[in-house]
């Protein structure tokens, strides 16, 4: 649809759900998760295994056709382990497989697709291993993955660094550059003197936000009736 057509009543009972939702079935599989987590669609977040952790403020957007996956596996050498930092925005189609450790950073965003995996899932020689070689994945503070990007075990990215879309990372990225590429290599420094705004300056009052959020809603959906919702969903018109 072109245009949301809910009445305002349905947005926020949908809003609620998904709040109940993430603190009835998501919040007891994680072994923690900070205040103020927003989850959309959370019933396409899946989460397999322990030691899985969020911070505060992390915000996941899953989607039916591109679900969020949190993948932990135990092994003869130890078990995997996830730990998303504060203020992080997790896109629709996301995969985080740990075998190791996996380590993302405050403020750190990963578009639509990205994935980050720090084991082989299979020896090269002995492919009855299910494992094979693993070493840990570190994202410092404010990094962004793009779109379809990968990330491969044993790589540490240095803070504020970007990846491109679809890039492949194989090897360490230092801190303030624009890497792309499959291998990815350093494309440009950012400018020193541009500053940075982060998303925990957008999230430093969640409540206030989502109040605000709350009064766009009423703004732009008020108006709306369910008999308009109904037709539009099922004798859509050129305009919807």
């Amino acid at each position: 649809m072109r245009t949301d057509h809910r009445p305002y009543s349905v947005k926020r009972l949908h809003r609620a759900l998904e709040r109940w939702y993430v603190e009835y079935f998501i919040r007891p599989q994680l072994d923690e998760v900070g205040d103020h987590p927003k989850v959309m669609q959370p019933w396409n977040l899946k989460i397999h295994g322990r030691s899985i952790r969020m911070g505060r403020c992390v915000h996941v957007i899953a989607g039916t056709d591109r679900q969020v996956r949190l993948t932990t596996w135990a092994h003869e050498d130890g078990e995997g382990a996830i730990d998303i930092g504060d203020y992080c925005l997790i896109c629709p189609g996301v995969r985080l497989d740990s075998a190791c450790s996996i380590t993302v950073g405050r403020n750190s965003m990963l578009a639509a697709g990205a994935y980050l995996t720090d084991a082989d899932w299979h020896d090269i020689y002995d492919r009855s291993k299910i494992i094979g070689r693993h070493a840990a994945i570190v994202l410092e503070d404010n990094v962004w993955i793009g779109d379809s990007a990968i990330v491969c075990k044993g790589v540490t990215i240095g803070e504020n660094s970007v990846i491109g879309a679809g890039s492949v990372v194989t090897r360490d990225i230092p801190a303030n550059v624009i890497a792309a590429g499959n291998p990815a290599n350093i494309v440009r420094a950012l400018d020193p003197e541009q500053p940075l705004r982060k998303r925990e300056d957008l999230l430093a009052d969640p409540v206030a936000l989502d109040a605000k959020m709350d009064e766009v809603d009423q703004y732009l959906l008020g108006s709306n009736t369910w008999w308009g919702w109904l037709r539009a969903m099922i004798r859509p018109g050129k305009g919807d």
